[in-house]
């Protein structure tokens, strides 16, 4: 990400704390190591996207009620993260990170022996309960290992670990899947799982400094409205993001009429598209309140069009899914800048809100998508359910969010 999207966070969390004297002994492990945890997270969660044929062919259901696997986690993120983040409130951030690898390979070991489709559900819900809490847990842990003013740099180095798993780890994952199974590539998530808890007991740093904040002051940021406008405004707008990305396996091979093995390829395009304009909405976001969203979710109405009306076209198709992955995380700073701004001194929740925000939209982008393939339409129509949730996020962010103001930032004890 970039510096500045986390700064409120990270500041807060430099308030909050009174840091060590003596230096951090492996600041860089640390932080290589909350990476790992990240992309271990991203490769899990965007990896069943690009199995999602085959684990509803061997679980003998159709692609759209194999979609709901997909929701279960998204549902994980936005019901399950948030709860844990709250009961936590007050527990050490390396005993709730090591706490929350643990669940997450529960989540993914079970989902990887499941016999039906319902068990499946939920197991993928309980391996999504542990994203946003471990987001939030690791931005406290990066601002405390960088130092003061230092933090939104540390945090944004722990994200790399998403983006990589975006360009590289789902697909590898589908990858594994096509040609192992796909029950395989969830026991090698696993595997990566327990490297990146070996890494977090080695090198989180055993500090007070990393005790749990007030229950009392992370509940107040929740009577905010902007906080409640901009997590309506991300949900709706990134799910255009899910209603493309959920459904890229169908578009290779029904809609454009090619062959399976071009489906890990078609992945990394997206990932590719999500780095650049994460990279690039970052400076966005740093210079200007509002464009990197207007810009973002413009772009990509634009790119939705096309992929619904020239889709079936490998030609068309791959440069706009590049499109669609880079216009909507060329918005996602805006949206963490816009966020933090409206409750900076509730650090580890708006974290957690910010990933449940767009997992409700990784929940109604599939949910979307898998309504309009339900009703018989084509292939490609999927993306013109992102389209309409978009829409209908870009106007209520011109009509609201964009004329508040942020909040002063507390100082905290």
């Amino acid at each position: 990400m970039h510096q500045r999207a986390y700064a409120g966070q990270c500041t807060a969390e430099e308030k909050r704390h009174t840091f060590a004297k003596s230096p951090i002994r492996h600041p860089k492990l640390t932080l290589f190591a909350l990476a790992l945890g990240t992309f271990a997270i991203g490769a899990g969660e965007f990896g069943s996207n690009g199995i999602i044929q085959l684990f509803a062919a061997d679980l003998e259901v159709s692609v759209p009620v194999a979609t709901y696997a997909i929701t279960a986690y998204a549902l994980g993120v936005m019901v399950g993260s948030p709860a844990i983040t709250l009961l936590a409130a007050r527990v050490n951030r390396r005993s709730l990170l090591l706490g929350l690898i643990g669940l997450f390979l529960v989540g993914n070991g079970l989902s990887a022996v499941a016999p039906n489709i319902v068990l499946f559900v939920a197991f993928r819900f309980v391996a999504g309960s542990v994203q946003g809490a471990f987001f939030g847990a690791g931005a406290v842990v990066a601002a405390y290992v960088y130092g003061p003013g230092q933090g939104g740099k540390a945090f944004a180095t722990v994200m790399g670990g998403l983006t990589v798993a975006t360009i590289a780890g789902s697909p590898l994952g589908t990858f594994v899947g096509q040609h192992a199974g796909w029950r395989v590539m969830y026991a090698t998530v696993v595997v990566v799982g327990l490297l990146a808890g070996a890494a977090l007991v080695a090198w989180l740093p055993r500090s007070d400094d990393l005790r749990g904040s007030s229950l009392t002051g992370e509940l107040g940021a929740l009577r905010r409205r902007g906080v409640w406008l901009m997590v309506t405004v991300a949900a709706l707008g990134i799910s255009s993001i899910f209603a493309v990305y959920t459904f890229i396996g169908p578009f290779i091979t029904d809609a454009a009429q090619r062959d399976a093995s071009l489906i890990p390829i078609a992945l990394a395009v997206f990932g590719l598209g999500m780095a650049v304009g994460n990279h690039v909405g970052g400076r966005v976001a740093d210079r200007y309140e509002n464009r990197g969203l207007l810009w973002g979710y413009g772009g990509a109405l634009g790119f939705l069009v096309l992929i619904g009306v020239a889709g079936g076209n490998l030609v068309i198709l791959l440069p706009c899914l590049f499109g669609v992955g880079a216009t909507m995380m060329f918005a996602i700073p805006t949206i963490q800048v816009r966020l933090t701004s409206f409750a900076p001194d509730a650090p580890t929740l708006m974290g957690t809100l910010n990933l449940a925000a767009l997992n409700l939209a990784n929940c109604l982008g599939a949910i979307g998508g898998a309504i309009v393939l339900d009703a018989g339409w084509e292939t490609l129509s999927t993306v013109w359910a992102g389209f309409a949730l978009t829409t209908v996020g870009l106007l209520l962010y011109v009509t609201t969010v964009a004329r508040l103001k942020p909040a002063l930032v507390p100082a905290r004890a």
